[in-house]
């Protein structure tokens, strides 16, 4: 009987990669696609946005600016995230305009306006999300799921376990597998050394009239 996949492990190996931008050197998942994402695999999935007083979806304080709150629940598993409103260089936005200093000189932060936090709190939706693994590779800075990463390096290795394998027969070799565990497994760091090691074999092999 199959093993069924929590939550977790079922969304964390979504490659959303297709649904993504870049802006300012940052990687951000469209939250319209992340909830399609998530909806098809979990029809069940709920999110709230958090409201504080007067049915305000923020909460602010004059000195650091203004936060959303979310929650989504799957599966009866809830998590919550936060996030601050935030400009296109990622300053904390507030109710008034202010001047920062940078080494090009002052820049200003604009105050923040609802279309501001309204795109804050879908933001906040999407980091939600990855805390039940859709996308959490990209707010770690990787660029792939950790399923496609590992099935990736496994490619790769196999291809140069292949290389290695022609290598040692042309060197005369016996037993492939004894000679890849002396050596301490194939992996990107010890293929150089292997590699050099047989074509060294090679010559010499060849120096002696091939005997």
């Amino acid at each position: 009987m199959a093993e069924t996949k929590s939550v977790f492990e079922d969304l964390n190996s979504v490659n959303v990669n297709s649904y993504t931008e870049e802006r300012e050197g940052l990687t951000y998942l469209s939250w319209a696609n992340a909830w399609a994402e998530v909806k098809k695999r979990y029809p069940n999935a709920t999110y709230r946005i958090r409201t504080f007083e007067n049915g305000l979806p923020y909460v602010y304080d004059e000195l650091t600016g203004y936060m959303c709150f979310t929650e989504v629940t799957i599966d009866g598993i809830t998590h919550e995230m936060w996030l601050p409103v935030m400009d296109s260089k990622n300053k904390a936005m507030k109710s008034i305009p202010y001047e920062y200093e940078t080494r090009s000189g002052k820049k200003t932060v604009q105050s923040a306006t609802m279309f501001d936090i309204n795109k804050t709190i879908m933001r906040c939706l999407t980091k939600n999300l990855a805390m039940f693994g859709l996308g959490l590779y990209i707010f770690s800075g990787e660029d792939l799921p950790e399923k496609e990463k590992e099935e990736q390096k496994a490619a790769a290795i196999k291809g140069l376990s292949d290389e290695l394998k022609a290598l040692y027969d042309k060197a005369g070799g016996k037993n492939f597998e004894k000679w890849v565990a002396d050596c301490g497994g194939i992996s990107e760091e010890n293929y150089p050394k292997m590699k050099t090691t047989l074509l060294k074999q090679i010559n010499e092999k060849a120096e002696k009239g091939g005997k």
